[in-house]
């Protein structure tokens, strides 16, 4: 266990028992167990407002300069939370990064705040508290806002820099919803907006202002502190809110993180004509910084077209872009007087209309020619050296935020986010008060940008960080590709350890792409044998937590659970889709389920002992994807031999999930001692743990006290034909005598089934695409989305049609109550004593005397009738 103080290091007030701890590089409860905390970001649907995904256009413009959008909604509709939350909890997850833009809080105008949208987020931290998740807030944002290309900031800042967002796209900038085709929105284009005229100009002017722009005055302030006082402020508001609601902060609401992703803009680049070198990633049209400020004032420019290879990005020509007469600035008579509509009153020094670049010498408009190249290169603090962004801009700004935000909280925990891959700057102890988590973000970028899992992947951090050359950072097969993510993830706590102190780390989103390989899991190519198959995605996803895993022992928030996901749009924004779970996998799904039953009972191939069970055929709820293949079911009779608690829960744990097994995982949720090691294999069902515990560290406790160390075990993985349908109830016991009788009992049950498997017979196959249907038929997980274990005897399309219907007999009710007995699973500890309720395993250990390093395996029990385990070039077919 870890040495816990009795009072706060922020406050000196003493620690309630729902309090978190921020030492020895991991998060630790008040009884010393170090905590995992492990979830999802809810949620990328709040990136947009209510209706409007980023390819819509209708009202894009008008809505957003009246400061009409509506927020409330997001992140979930209220009336669905408690089966999304049981949905998520089920799972294992115990974090959410919890997401709010600016434009979300502040959309109306200066200091107008959406009270509305404000008290249904009290409501939904309310709901979190209740399912038990503990919450960090996402101050939310992709290169500035929404009106650029991403999310984030309200339409008004754009306006008070000088900016015209209409005719952003005419000036070179990408904005899905007007591009000449959105349903062609190149994948993965919108991060290259980072490097396009509104948001260099946009996040200079926020972090760096006074220095870069001191002509830029607007109700008396230099645009940077009117930015960021805006910012913070509306924030404040919030957590104020969320303060006098009562009963949140702490208790649910742990902490609140830096702003999402901050960019330097301009501020750094040594030479505006060329590209920075962070800069890796360029497609389609790639003006250079010096090619965005002419195209800004409508002065066509002809620039680089690029492309993305299997390798990474290659240039593929040129292309002009014409603004034809627009620029990217304000019409002076939008202010009449100098006076905005939005209620700010702009200097007289600052000239509407006009460049602020030109105004402040950096180029000449009637030359074209750049000035002062190297403006934005050089330090204010001292012109001899190149600017640190980080150290001089950043640090400084996070230092208001954190100061202002622990006013209203207190207690707060700062996540740390400084730009993407790059470390940390030295931070005072002063500055944290010993509550910090350092929040990295970490992608599977090869993945991200060419939808395939490629045989080779290299290792991103270090060409970043200029410690290998891009040649020499590629790494070839799965397992090499799995230690390379590890060996990046690990950087993060050299950054954090080096410069903050030994804090935790989060990994604040990470995830992998699901419409791989065109689509092929939304049924669009092969002639549909695929749809539903999200094995590609089970590796890729596995592989990225994987490397949170192993010795880097991390907590991670997976972006990204989004209740309005579709199959045709995906996550709604930019193209993405990168959701966990989808209503349209849900829907297909349970069709897909009615239609083989349909053909087993009009085969009478059903079984049925037993008092029957009538039910109809599901009606498809709230989406519009193909149904060309759907089948006409009437009330269809099943077994009540078939019918279970734990099959209801299943199945709700299943449904519309993607790469189920890959992120449902078990985990160390609370440890005695220190956890050093933890191992996974999707393919074997095996998990293990090996914890070090100091000598003097008290970590054993009589049966009953709660401080064991606790496991959890999804039932996704770690059930059996066995748990999901009992033929009769055993108490659970880890007793010899006890085990073996129960597992002959089960034995002869899993006998009597699988002979009745094998009575039916199975299809034989003659054609290639026939024998692919033949093999998913015989593996319902990879069409299904069905856990493996609960088709462990599943090898015909009889028992498969049986048990896929089971969840159609009733709902669960929520919140899920798990049954206790669910698991079946062989247990090994190398120390002490161990018990399972639901999905947690607990496990006690004794005190050692010296330093000493226990080990608990896990393993999905194994039967007769089950599948062979894949071997390692299987990949998994899983979900």
């Amino acid at each position: 266990m870890v040495h816990v103080p009795s009072v706060s290091p922020a406050t000196g007030q003493p620690t309630p028992p729902y309090y978190i701890h921020t030492l020895g590089n991991h998060f630790v409860d008040v009884k010393g167990r170090v905590l995992l905390l492990r979830g999802v970001n809810l949620s990328g649907d709040t990136k947009a407002p209510v209706g409007a995904a980023s390819h819509i256009l209708d009202g894009f413009w008008d809505t957003a300069e009246k400061g009409k959008e509506n927020f409330v909604g997001r992140p979930l509709r209220l009336e669905d939370a408690d089966i999304h939350f049981s949905r998520l909890k089920g799972w294992g997850f115990t974090m959410l990064r919890y997401v709010v833009p600016w434009e979300a809080l502040e959309h109306e105008g200066p200091g107008i705040y959406d009270e509305a949208f404000i008290d249904y987020t009290i409501t939904m931290l309310r709901k979190c508290k209740e399912y038990g998740f503990r919450v960090y807030m996402d101050p939310h944002q992709d290169v500035w806002s929404r009106f650029s290309g991403g999310s984030g900031a309200p339409f008004w800042t754009l306006h008070a820099c000088g900016l015209n967002p209409r005719n952003f796209t005419a000036t070179g900038s990408l904005i899905h919803n007007e591009y000449h085709d959105p349903s062609k929105f190149p994948l993965m284009s919108w991060p290259t907006s980072y490097y396009r005229l509104p948001s260099l100009t946009m996040f200079t002017l926020f972090f760096g202002g006074r220095d870069f722009a001191p002509k830029c005055i607007i109700d008396g302030q230099n645009i940077q502190d009117y930015l960021q006082s805006h910012f913070i402020k509306a924030y404040v508001h919030l957590a104020n809110r969320i303060r006098e609601a009562g009963g949140l902060f702490d208790e649910c609401v742990i902490g609140w993180e830096s702003i999402n992703e901050p960019s330097e803009g301009f501020i750094g680049l040594q030479n505006i004509h060329n590209n920075p070198s962070s800069q890796l990633l360029k497609k389609e049209a790639s003006p250079t910084p010096a090619q965005a400020i002419r195209l800004a004032a409508g002065i066509p420019q002809d620039v680089e077209y690029w492309s993305f290879g299997q390798v990474g990005p290659w240039k593929s020509g040129t292309v002009k872009i014409d603004p034809q007469g627009k620029t990217a600035w304000l019409d002076p008579d939008s202010e009449p007087d100098g006076v905005s509509p939005w209620g700010w009153k702009r200097d007289p020094g600052w000239e509407l209309g006009r460049c602020i670049w030109e105004q402040h010498g950096v180029w000449n408009k009637d030359t074209g020619e750049m000035l002062k190249p190297n403006y934005f290169g050089r330090s204010r603090v001292n012109p001899n050296k190149k600017v640190s962004f980080v150290e001089e801009y950043w640090l400084p700004h996070w230092k208001s935020w954190v100061s202002r935000i622990r006013v209203a909280h207190p207690e707060t925990i700062h996540f740390i986010q400084p730009p993407l891959f790059t470390p940390p700057p030295k931070i005072s102890a002063n500055d944290i008060l010993g509550r910090a988590c350092y929040s990295p973000h970490f992608y599977d970028g090869l993945t991200l940008m060419t939808r395939h899992w490629n045989w080779f992947n290299s290792n991103t951090i270090a060409v970043l960080r200029n410690k290998l050359h891009v040649v020499q950072s590629f790494k070839f097969g799965d397992e090499a590709i799995r230690k390379n993510f590890e060996d990046q993830l690990a950087i993060f706590r050299e950054d954090v350890q080096q410069n903050v102190g030994e804090y935790p780390v989060i990994i604040g989103e990470t995830g992998t792409p699901y419409d791989m390989d065109s689509k092929k899991s939304y049924g669009k190519t092969d002639g549909g044998v695929y749809t539903g198959d999200h094995s590609s995605q089970t590796v890729a996803l596995d592989a990225s937590l994987n490397a949170n895993d192993a010795f880097n022992i991390y907590n991670f928030t997976i972006w990204t659970y989004n209740a309005d996901h579709s199959w045709e749009h995906g996550d709604g924004w930019n193209g993405e889709d990168l959701s966990i779970w989808s209503p349209d996998d849900y829907i297909y799904r349970r069709r897909k389920k009615v239609q083989q039953l349909a053909k087993a009972a009009s085969e009478s191939h059903l079984p049925i002992p037993g008092r029957p069970q009538v039910f109809d055929a599901p009606t498809p709820i709230g989406s519009d994807i193909d149904r060309s293949s759907s089948v006409n079911v009437g009330p269809l009779v099943l077994p009540q031999s078939l019918f279970s608690s734990t099959s209801n829960h299943l199945e709700f744990l299943t449904d519309g999930a993607r790469a189920l097994h890959a992120f449902c995982r078990p985990y160390p949720v609370k440890t005695n001692g220190r956890p050093k090691h933890i191992s996974y294999s999707i393919a074997k069902r095996e998990f293990s743990l090996t914890v070090r515990v100091e000598a003097g560290e008290y970590s054993g406790a009589p049966l009953g006290q709660d401080c064991a160390t606790e496991i959890y075990i999804p039932l996704t993985t770690f059930s059996s034909p066995t748990t999901i349908f009992p033929a009769q109830h055993h108490p659970r016991s880890h007793s010899p005598a006890h085990e073996a009788n129960q597992s002959t009992d089960s034995l002869h049950s899993l006998h009597s089934l699988n002979k009745e498997c094998h009575e039916v017979g199975s299809v034989s196959s003659t054609t290639k695409l026939a024998k692919k249907k033949s093999f998913l038929r015989k593996k319902p997980s990879v069409v299904d989305g069905i856990s493996q274990v609960h088709f462990a005897f599943a090898s015909n399309r009889v028992r498969a049609a049986s048990s896929l219907s089971l969840h159609l007999t009733s709902d669960v009710h929520v919140p899920l109550e798990i049954p206790l007995d669910v698991l079946d699973i062989d247990v090994e500890v190398s120390s002490g004593h161990w018990e399972v309720n639901g999905q947690t395993l607990k496990w006690w250990y004794d005190p050692p005397a010296t330093p000493a390093e226990f080990t608990i395996k896990v393993r999905a029990r194994r039967h007769p009738c089950d599948p062979p385990l894949p071997s390692s070039n299987d990949g998994c077919n899983l979900m």
